[in-house]
């Protein structure tokens, strides 16, 4: 356990994606998808989370293990592991239903966090369901308000309206969080649920006033724009073979993250 390292909080679950007539357990969860791509570029990356020891929580830990994201700081419980029963469209694109309740993976509590002052971390990245459900989402932002004295926090909302379908509430826990970030990583999608009355760049324009210093805004198949205060820059896509979505965002989350802990300190001049 050293300085320096990536902390990636939020939900490591198990997706149950359709295959065939059957559906296969596949480990899941944005956060947990953001770890495992900084592991293998690389980067120190401490996940935090509640790990069941049920067979679904041993699977999840067997993966983060593999793929050589560090677990100091799991919390290991007897509850059982969130599951998220996928359905996938012609076209690729994942919808979810997920089973949260009572689970080891949304168990957070002050005691078992670490301690930002102690350990000093390069970087927070945090998102999805931790940041919107309660009482995870209070413990964290209270936790990561602390973080975001010694570090940047990135912050992807990652929406999931089968969760939360009331869109009021949703706006209040996401702009909560977009006030202690440093960086936002955002779809266009999760934009228009959250604002349908409002363009896009409006809204990129109302968080950048709130104190972030750069919005990434993905565009599916059209690429991705970074916006900061008077300033955007465009990215196109690279045209691939899609076999699904499921996440696509997360991995775009990790390469945000890589290049916010080498860009950081010349943009605080720290």
């Amino acid at each position: 356990m050293t300085t320096g390292q990536v902390w990636v909080c939020g939900e490591v679950l198990i997706d149950l994606i359709p295959d065939g007539t059957e559906r296969k357990a596949v480990v899941g969860g944005g956060p947990a998808n953001t770890a495992k791509a900084l592991a293998k570029l690389g980067i120190a990356t401490q996940f935090i989370d509640g790990i069941s020891s049920d067979q679904y929580g041993q699977i999840a830990l067997k993966e983060l293990h593999h793929d050589g994201v560090l677990l100091d700081y799991v919390k290991f419980s007897d509850k059982p592991t969130c599951l998220a029963i996928v359905s996938l469209s012609p076209s690729g694109g994942a919808t979810y239903e997920f089973v949260i309740d009572g689970t080891a993976t949304f168990d957070f509590a002050h005691p078992w966090l670490p301690d930002p002052f102690e350990l000093k971390p390069s970087l927070l990245h945090i998102g999805t369901l931790v940041t919107a459900i309660e009482p995870a989402a209070s413990v964290l932002h209270e936790w990561a308000s602390k973080v975001a004295e010694v570090a940047p926090i990135v912050f992807d909302p990652n929406i999931r309206p089968a969760v939360i379908n009331d869109r009021e509430k949703y706006v209040m826990q996401v702009e909560r969080w977009v006030s202690i970030s440093s960086v936002v990583k955002v779809s266009d999608d999760d934009i228009k649920w959250l604002y349908p009355s409002l363009e896009i760049e409006q809204v990129v324009d109302n968080w950048l006033a709130k104190g972030p210093s750069l919005i990434v805004v993905t565009y599916g198949d059209k690429g991705l724009a970074g916006y900061r205060v008077g300033e955007k820059v465009f990215v196109d896509a690279v045209v691939v073979a899609v076999a699904d979505s499921v996440g696509a965002g997360d991995t775009v989350g990790a390469i945000l993250v890589e290049a916010t802990v080498k860009a950081w300190p010349i943009v605080t001049g720290k």
